[in-house]
């Protein structure tokens, strides 16, 4: 059977599906502005409502708890942990280091910027059908790289691997509540320091919420659904292929698999291999519904495939094609890219050191993943000795726009 539809290369592909729809978003604001008013009591009437808590369950989770949760891990899941941990950190790390302060000449003194750090960080993990500590790594380590002072974490039924995931992240503490409500918290500061920033990947209310509070906070995207662009040519092993396909299509049944070819015979290997693998699934019930609202184009070359992945510019791309060194040099809108069939997605998904919380839905196009520079800020300075240089240029212009005490300001100092 074809288990992805065929469409034409040019067909309406790379529209923009919406993170969250306006029910959900008027629902989770109405969430936000109760914990906006109510606080503590809100934040655990909704979390109980949504079977998150039960009656006289804690909702903050102090260092000292996430501590001891470490301590009972298995030693071969604490050493996992640290290892993935000591990549994402050094990576971050290298992130952190390419970021340097500007001071240079301008007319009459000098100018430039500091790399600052937020004050304080919210990161929210998922705890629902697939609990992430992944994402506690991806999303606390960063921020401590960038000498953030407060990160807190929200994660709703938090399992043990969870919660020894923030302390190996460095986590100040976690809030044991997801949601709308979990997000308002950690932007509030209903339990912890109200955060600056508030980041990580969740479900449709999550999203809702983070762009509820958008521009009150920074917020680092509106994640939808996971997605994957694969690339495959003559040469591609199909089942490396159906395996990228598969590992993004068990993410959700909303996730988005698409398989772009110059080579029709490809296409129908991978569909058989995926039809294969998917009778011994684990996770058929949700990968399943995912690969049937995926779909695959079959192009004329690479030239027309890079054209189609730029105007998709997806979550992540992964080049299965002879030459994917050269094909990346040509390549500018996607959340990360994966050159040649050895460098899978789930390599990234799992600690080899780029981050995994990533634009989806075309947010490629304008915005990047996830990392170092989310936590940071970039102010400008300006010392001027000398501001007769510019003050009759400012003046001047003050008085184009109809400002007259910015020109007077400016003559002050002629």
């Amino acid at each position: 059977m074809n288990r992805l539809r065929r469409v034409g290369a040019d067909q309406r592909i790379g529209d923009r599906r919406s993170a969250v729809d306006a029910a959900t978003l008027m629902q989770a604001a109405t969430i936000v502005e109760d914990v906006r008013s109510r606080g503590e009591a809100a934040v655990r009437q909704h979390s109980e409502r949504f079977g998150d808590l039960s009656p006289g369950d804690p909702i903050v989770l102090d260092r000292s708890f996430l501590d001891a949760a470490l301590d009972r891990l298995d030693p071969s899941t604490r050493e996992l942990l640290e290892r993935v941990a000591m990549r994402i950190r050094g990576f971050a790390r290298e992130q952190r280091a390419c970021l340097l302060d500007l001071d240079t000449g301008v007319a009459g003194g000098r100018a430039g910027h500091r790399w600052l750090p937020i004050t304080a960080a919210g990161a929210y993990a998922p705890g629902g059908r697939y609990p992430l500590p992944s994402s506690v790594l991806m999303t606390v380590i960063p921020a401590r790289i960038a000498d953030v002072d407060h990160v807190w974490v929200a994660s709703p039924r938090p399992t043990l691997v969870t919660l020894a995931a923030a302390a190996v992240a460095d986590a100040d503490g976690l809030l044991a509540v997801g949601g709308a409500q979990a997000i308002a918290a950690l932007a509030f500061g209903t339990f912890s320091p109200p955060s600056d920033v508030v980041v990580g990947p969740g479900n449709r209310w999550v999203t809702a919420a983070k762009k509820h509070l958008y521009g009150e906070v920074g917020i680092d995207g509106l994640a939808g659904p996971s997605e994957i662009v694969v690339v495959a040519d003559e040469t591609a092993d199909p089942h490396l292929v159906a395996a990228d396909l598969l590992a993004q299509a068990e993410h959700d049944p909303d996730a988005l698999p698409i398989l772009v070819t110059d080579s029709p015979e490809k296409l129908d290997e991978v569909e058989r291999t995926i039809n294969a693998a998917l009778a011994s699934l684990p996770t058929a019930d949700v990968a399943t519904p995912a690969l049937d609202g995926g779909y695959a184009v079959v192009i004329g070359d690479m030239e027309e495939a890079v054209t189609l992945c730029d105007r998709i510019a997806p979550e992540h791309l992964a080049l299965h094609v002879a030459n994917p060194d050269v094909m990346a040099e040509r390549l500018t809108s996607y959340g990360s890219l994966f050159i040649g069939d050895t460098s899978a997605e789930v390599f990234a998904d799992y600690g080899a050191g780029p981050n995994h919380v990533l634009p989806t839905d075309g947010g490629a196009r304008f915005q990047s993943g996830l990392s170092v520079l989310t936590f940071l800020k970039a102010p400008t300075w300006l010392a001027l000795s000398d501001p007769a240089a510019t003050a009759e240029d400012a003046a001047h212009l003050a008085r184009l726009e109809g400002l007259e005490a910015h020109a007077r300001a400016a003559e002050l100092r002629m």
